[in-house]
């Protein structure tokens, strides 16, 4: 009955449009008087689960990709892509795939990926006559790589809830994963390119294509020395994220000379309320978990799911299809915060790695940014892009099934994710 009730508040918070942090919070208290627990306990699991040093680095991450994306380092990057990839046919697809991967390395965020490389890239890609469905999906898509290329603040969630895991080896292993991604959406996009019949760009030639990459290397250095810094052991995730967002600044004020004192306030606010909304969610999370703990909720999910079927490969499967499904209705960094302890224990009861886990998680919730009813990505995406959901929802099946194709190799190869991770042993 307590379980029924805590889910049941959950679900009617979110039906009535409360927040997710507050249906959390909303749902825990009403947990916490059914079982007449002090709230104070409450309170404890709320200060304890912010009071995380390495939470710190949050901030720091989310800072510097909005000054990333208000300095001019987004433009650059997709100069540098498009003078590499962009004589290929349908040859703006593939570079917007090929920026995302560069920007989603630096910024780690899907949401300004979109924005940024959106705003850049699909006027220009309309211009040249290609369709404007066309232009959402690829962009929406491969914003994914955000979430799994280092940096990702998503990830420091992750080895939050998941006891203190190593960010170091969550951040390497993304790489490989975050690239096959990329390379999976880059050959959809080259045949949907093929197929409609759109033009490819001429060769600037291999000057301009190092002119370019000399000019795009300080912005490129950001993401060296943020994820430099922490697989080398100079410095900690908050320190790094700390120093990349001094370098950003020094980056975009001093180098490219595009930071105004309007973007420098612009990328303050948003920093400061995307800061204000994962705390909240970690907060309330935290005490949420706590009854989910106390109600025995990954126990009765192991046992669930191994009485459906004992075959590894089956659950995985099963798993995979639940986040999928939750990943469509709900936000991503309250996702990780609530099923990390539910689902950890059930994939280290088959043998998965948690550092493995974590590398499907963000796959999976990372394809929920761009899919209906809730994907922040696609809602950004339609709205730049100027075309309506159920336009770019009809046609974006393939780019789907490239990132499905990833999630299955990285999630039944275990190499993929675990290959870099293993050389640091």
């Amino acid at each position: 009955m307590g379980l029924s009730l805590l889910f049941g508040m959950f679900a009617l918070g979110l039906i009535c449009g409360m927040p997710v942090a507050f249906a959390l919070g909303l749902a825990t208290v009403a947990g916490f008087l059914y079982e007449g627990l002090p709230l104070f306990i409450g309170f404890q699991r709320v200060l304890s689960g912010i009071s995380i040093f390495s939470l710190l680095a949050i901030p720091f991450f989310i800072f510097a990709g909005e000054l990333m994306m208000q300095g001019g380092i987004a433009a650059r990057l997709v100069r540098l892509a498009s003078s590499a990839v962009g004589s290929v046919r349908g040859g703006l697809g593939v570079v917007n795939v090929a920026s995302s991967m560069l920007f989603g390395g630096i910024s780690g965020s899907a949401v300004a990926d979109t924005s940024a490389l959106g705003s850049i890239l699909m006027p220009v890609m309309k211009e040249k006559g290609y369709d404007a469905d066309y232009a959402v999906n690829v962009t929406v898509t491969s914003s994914v790589a955000g979430v799994v290329i280092p940096p990702s603040h998503n990830m420091i969630l992750y080895a939050v809830a998941a006891g203190g895991i190593s960010v170091s080896k969550l951040f390497i292993a993304g790489i490989i994963p975050g690239v096959l991604m990329c390379l999976c959406l880059g050959i959809v996009a080259y045949w949907i390119a093929v197929k409609r019949g759109y033009p490819a760009e001429t060769f600037p030639g291999w000057k301009y294509l190092g002119v370019a990459t000399v000019v795009a290397l300080p912005g490129l250095m950001t993401a060296v020395i943020i994820v430099g810094g922490v697989l080398s052991g100079v410095m900690t995730v908050t320190e790094s994220g700390a120093f990349g967002a001094i370098w950003a600044v020094l980056v975009t004020v001093f180098v490219y000379r595009e930071l105004t004192w309007a973007g420098f306030k612009t990328a303050v606010t948003s920093a400061v309320r995307t800061t204000s909304l994962v705390m909240l969610l970690v907060a309330t999370a935290s005490s949420f978990s706590y009854l989910l703990t106390l109600y025995r909720v990954p126990d009765l999910l192991a046992t669930a799911v191994t009485g459906m079927s004992d075959n590894p490969l089956v659950i995985l499967l099963m798993l995979n299809l639940i986040l999928l499904a939750l990943g469509m209705i709900m936000d991503m960094a309250a996702l990780i915060l609530i099923c990390t302890p539910i689902f950890l224990p059930v994939v280290v009861g088959i043998g998965m790695d948690p550092i493995q886990f974590g590398v499907v998680l963000m796959m999976n919730l990372g394809l929920g940014l761009c899919t209906p009813p809730v994907g922040a990505c696609l809602f950004v995406g339609c709205v730049v892009g100027g075309i309506r959901i159920d336009q770019a929802v009809r046609t974006i099946w393939p780019f789907y099934l490239a990132i499905l194709a990833a999630l299955m190799l990285v999630t039944y190869v275990p190499a993929f994710s675990m290959f870099l991770p293993g050389l640091m042993e």
